[in-house]
């Protein structure tokens, strides 16, 4: 068991997104030995293998994650991996995430599955994980470092600096409601979807107005007046599957505390509630700064930690 510290800080900007965050990074050198399980959870049996990993997080989402450089594929199917994650039964994580060969001129391939074992395009605290995993990999641990990865969202380009932080570009946000995607009714010309109204059937039975952004995944942004009064459990997954989100979608409830504070909880797609989301932290900030309730710099306080 090896435990490594990182402080860190960040920025989120419209219309690029730079994310850096405060992270205490934990890593478990274990080999998982994955069986059939008879209880309902896990209908599906598994075959028992052995699997090295390495756990990491960043803000409290944690990921597990695999050296897969040598398979074009990941080596763990999404039920495997679902189980790994499951934190009763399994390891426990918000994902697993696959280091791949790199394509398309990238240095390596990032494929990951969400707890449930849905695949998303990519997640921004993950892939600093992986940024930090293949640094541990290739033995240049305290020296700069930079990483081509691709992903399903597109490349993406994380920085390790010497101190420790882990930087990453996140790029423009995608505002245009049907490339987010949502079929929500845009409220301005160019198709974006902003402080639009939740069409039925209502979330909670409540009225909500919501702004769509996308950072490579799907983002649905609302604003509350008392974020601890928010009932997760019950209205996450009804925004998530909600049929205006045709790919489901990851959703911010935000409390704005000042002009450079705002507040959240996150229900994401393919995990349910976590610490932490990279990939939401910018899309939150970006929607906030769309609506004129925070400057263009502000820290947002996450359930795990702060993202600048």
């Amino acid at each position: 068991k090896r435990l490594n510290r990182a402080r860190e800080s960040g920025a989120a900007r419209h219309p690029r997104v730079s994310m850096v965050q405060s992270a205490f990074w934990a890593a478990f050198l274990l080999v998982a030995t994955l069986v059939s399980h008879d209880v309902d959870a896990f209908s599906t049996a598994v075959a028992a293998k052995k699997v090295a990993f390495s756990k990491y997080q960043g803000l409290g989402n944690d990921f597990l994650l695999v050296d897969n450089r040598d398979a074009e594929e990941p080596i763990l199917t999404p039920d495997e991996s679902e189980a790994l994650c499951d934190r009763h039964f399994g390891v426990g994580a918000d994902g697993v995430i696959f280091a791949m060969p790199g394509r398309d001129g990238c240095d390596y391939s990032m494929r990951i599955y969400n707890s449930d074992g849905s695949e998303p395009e990519m997640c921004g605290n993950g892939i600093r994980c992986m940024a930090k995993f293949l640094q541990d990999l290739d033995g240049s641990s305290g020296a700069e470092k930079q990483y081509k990865i691709w992903t399903l969202a597109g490349t993406m380009v994380p920085t390790v600096v010497a101190s420790g932080m882990i930087t990453v570009d996140m790029g423009e946000p995608e505002l245009r409601g049907p490339e987010v995607p949502t079929t929500l009714k845009p409220t301005r010309d160019d198709s974006a979807v902003i402080d639009a109204p939740m069409a039925a059937p209502l979330p909670g039975g409540k009225d909500w107005k919501v702004t769509c952004v996308s950072m490579g995944n799907p983002h649905c942004i609302t604003f509350v007046d008392d974020l601890d009064a928010v009932d997760l459990a019950a209205v996450g997954p009804q925004f998530e599957n909600h049929p205006v989100f045709p790919a489901r979608v990851n959703t911010e409830f935000v409390q704005v505390l000042s002009k450079s504070h705002l507040k959240m909880k996150v229900w994401e797609r393919g995990a349910g509630p976590t610490l932490a989301c990279g990939t939401g932290a910018c899309a939150l900030h970006v929607a906030a700064v769309l609506n004129n309730l925070c400057d263009r710099k502000a820290t947002v306080r996450q359930q795990g930690r702060c993202a600048i």
